[in-house]
């Protein structure tokens, strides 16, 4: 039976994500779980995240998690989940600037406030619903129709400083980054627990993933 600890560090939608897990494989044994030691002896990990990057990184710091994931992210399977994944760079715009995790070299940025659509018409902001996902490949990606739809719901998003790890993009209304693969690592932006079929397929792939691309 495969181990899965979902992070608990006071935010993200930790039930939402661990009961779509749970679903995806029922053979997983998956935890909510704060403490470094259950997290570290899991055989796969999830880093989920919901509100602002301040907060996040505040509580990372201060419990310590911040320091268990960058073990976590050179030792075994690790995805992170929206928030999650803007940790995982090296520093967010968001809240007048904030140093994030620094696993992957990258920067978050804000979408901008005068998007607009090919038609002219203004794009809301935060990013919030449906939207397609063009994958590159990897193995998360099995058994996924191309182009599939996610759920998202993000004002902030991905810019890493090597396009080989972006794992898809998606477009509002430019192209994005909104997967990141890096070794045993893959992060996304979208809420594969809310994306219905697609995301379960996903959950499933990462709970049959040995971390090798």
């Amino acid at each position: 039976m495969s181990s899965v600890a979902v992070i608990d560090y006071g935010m993200g939608n930790l039930h939402s994500i661990a009961k779509a897990l749970q679903h995806a494989d029922s053979s997983s044994d998956v935890r909510i779980v704060s403490d470094p030691e259950t997290i570290l002896q899991a055989d796969r990990v999830v880093f989920p995240g919901v509100g602002a990057i301040g907060d996040c990184m505040q509580a990372l710091n201060s419990t310590g998690l911040g320091a268990v994931i960058k073990i976590v992210a050179a030792e075994k399977p690790l995805l992170g989940i929206c928030l999650g994944m803007q940790a995982l760079l090296t520093d967010s715009e968001e809240n007048s600037g904030t140093s994030c995790l620094n696993i992957i070299p990258g920067h978050v940025r804000h979408f901008p406030p005068d998007l607009q659509d090919a038609a002219g018409n203004r794009l809301k902001i935060p990013h919030m619903g449906w939207n397609q996902v063009r994958q590159h490949r990897h193995p998360l990606w099995k058994n996924i129709k191309p182009d599939s739809r996610f759920y998202f719901v993000h004002s902030y998003y991905a810019v890493p400083d090597s396009a080989s790890v972006i794992a898809a993009t998606s477009d509002y209304p430019d192209a994005f980054a909104c997967a990141l693969a890096w070794e045993n690592i893959f992060a996304v932006q979208f809420h594969p627990e809310k994306s219905q079929t697609a995301g379960l397929q996903l959950l499933k792939n990462f709970l049959q993933w040995d971390g090798r691309v």
